[in-house]
């Protein structure tokens, strides 16, 4: 399985709804893609204050590589990304990626 871990550092002008657009987009996927296994989305609810401001994101599980890969060449995740660097302070700089593979 990979698990595929995006955080963002918003805009602070960017409103709570775009913000909650852009996470039902992603989710949105899951219909989409085949072997994507979940999504899930949210803000930083960790007491350690070691975001670096990356106080948003998402967690995408996907049954192999093969199905993330699907993931990152389709379309709609191509424009929700598009999207997301918009939105991020910093363009790409507000953004970190990180997959990691998880052994049944």
């Amino acid at each position: 399985m990979i698990r595929h871990c995006v955080f963002l550092n918003f805009r602070p002008d960017v409103p709570a709804t775009v913000r909650e657009a852009i996470f039902a987009d992603i989710a949105a996927l899951k219909l989409r893609v085949p072997g994507l296994l979940s999504v899930r989305a949210g803000a930083n609810v960790s007491p350690e204050g070691l975001d670096k401001g990356f106080h948003e994101g998402f967690i995408v599980d996907f049954v192999d590589g093969d199905a993330r890969d699907r993931y990152l060449a389709d379309e709609a995740h191509a424009a929700v990304g598009g999207r997301i660097v918009e939105a991020a302070q910093g363009g790409l700089d507000g953004v970190f990626v990180f997959d990691l593979e998880i052994a049944d």
